[in-house]
């Protein structure tokens, strides 16, 4: 098979830099928030506000690259990072939880826009090379899971407040990723196809096929969401985990989302996706039972590692299936819609975790997430000779 081309290695390389913004997030986000937030329910708001930030950016960004093109659109976006990175730390300085929560919304603004590099790798390839190129743009994700944590405790104590120079050096990565994403080509693509207005979006979500690849994955991320934003606060908070066992947990379930990306386009061609997103719901199950029966470090490490990789087998599959439900030239619409449906499900996930985890506890809100799996089991039986 041929190499990929410098646009999938440039997305790459742009995504190990700066999705550490969301496994930053994801690790001091409700260690902040428990320090700031007016009741202890509210703790997991500043992770669950960067979700719903991206869930509502995710139709204006697609938008603004049909506009503007991706390039132009990708740079925009990540030079507003970085002054809004400053932002989250100025706000945890003057110690204000409202615009804490409200700067890592707008943070979301870039997590939408760093979801779109997968799909401008897809578009950078030949149709064999998809899943390679999706796949290879994810492996990114692996760094970022070093990248974000550990810039959080590095700059824990750089200033008086904790946490408030993380997000200075959050800022300065966004600065790299600015240089990095500039040598990001847009994709010729034939303009009488993409002039074309296409079938309307009621024609399209008709296809069983669509309904697979966003359930599969919009069921993938709001199980892995629910249970990962928690995490820190049942661990740390509630079950008195050290900083660094949190941590490692952390870090440890972000690599296992995005390792297995070394091996996802193989496992498709060699059992197809479908055994492929089967496969990750059964790692989904295991780590419900891990999770359910008990506390100690190495419970919420194998829990967590088994959520890494259900969400991968699940995220990548129902992005590999996604472009067989529309033409080039819906491309755009079709994959807003696609992420508005996933980040907004991710977003009311994130959101009651906090409060469930609070309310109920630990053990209740693994029960909760058992039905969940049930969706993307039915779509994937339902349409098993698509997703083949």
């Amino acid at each position: 098979m041929k190499s990929l081309p410098k646009n999938v290695w440039v997305l790459a390389l742009g995504l190990a830099l700066m999705m550490s913004a969301s496994s930053l997030v994801v690790f001091v986000g409700g260690l902040v928030g428990s320090e700031l937030a007016p009741s202890k329910r509210l703790a997991t708001l500043p992770v669950a506000a960067i979700i719903v930030g991206t869930a509502i950016a995710t139709v204006p960004v697609a938008l603004m690259m049909k506009r503007f093109g991706r390039r132009t659109t990708f740079l925009v976006i990540i030079a507003f990072t970085v002054a809004i990175s400053l932002l989250a730390a100025y706000s945890i300085h003057i110690q204000s939880f409202y615009l804490f929560c409200f700067s890592l919304a707008l943070i979301g603004l870039s997590v939408a826009s760093l979801n779109q590099f997968r799909f401008a790798a897809m578009e950078s390839v030949s149709v064999d090379q998809v899943p390679k190129a999706a796949s290879t743009v994810l492996l990114g994700g692996i760094a970022a899971a070093f990248v974000g944590p550990e810039i959080a405790v590095g700059g824990k104590e750089l200033l008086s407040e904790p946490f408030t120079g993380s997000f200075i050096l959050l800022a300065l990565l966004f600065v790299f990723g600015f240089i990095i994403i500039s040598f990001y080509q847009n994709v010729s693509v034939d303009s009488k196809e993409t002039d074309a207005p296409g079938r309307p979006l009621s024609e399209i979500i008709k296809q069983p096929v669509f309904w697979t690849a966003v359930l599969c994955a919009m069921m993938g991320y709001a199980v892995m969401s629910f249970i990962m934003t928690a995490t820190p606060v049942s661990m740390h908070v509630m079950d008195g985990h050290s900083l660094e066992d949190t941590k490692w947990v952390i870090q440890s379930h972000i690599v296992a989302m995005f390792l297995p990306s070394l091996f996802t386009a193989w496992i498709i061609s060699k059992v197809g996706i479908k055994n492929m997103m089967l496969t990750g719901i059964g790692a989904f199950a295991i780590c419900l039972i891990i999770a359910y029966t008990g506390h100690h470090v190495g419970h919420y490490w194998g829990s967590l590692i088994l959520l890494g990789i259900g969400w991968n087998f699940l995220f990548i599959g129902g992005t590999t299936l996604l472009p067989r439900a529309y033409n080039n030239n819906e491309r755009f619409k079709v994959q807003a819609l696609n992420e508005f449906m996933i980040f907004g499900t991710q977003a009311l996930a994130a959101l009651s975790a906090g409060l469930v985890v609070s309310a109920v506890g630990w053990e209740n809100l693994i029960l909760i997430t058992v039905p969940l799996l049930a969706i993307p089991l039915g779509a994937i039986l339902f349409t098993r000779k698509a997703t083949a």
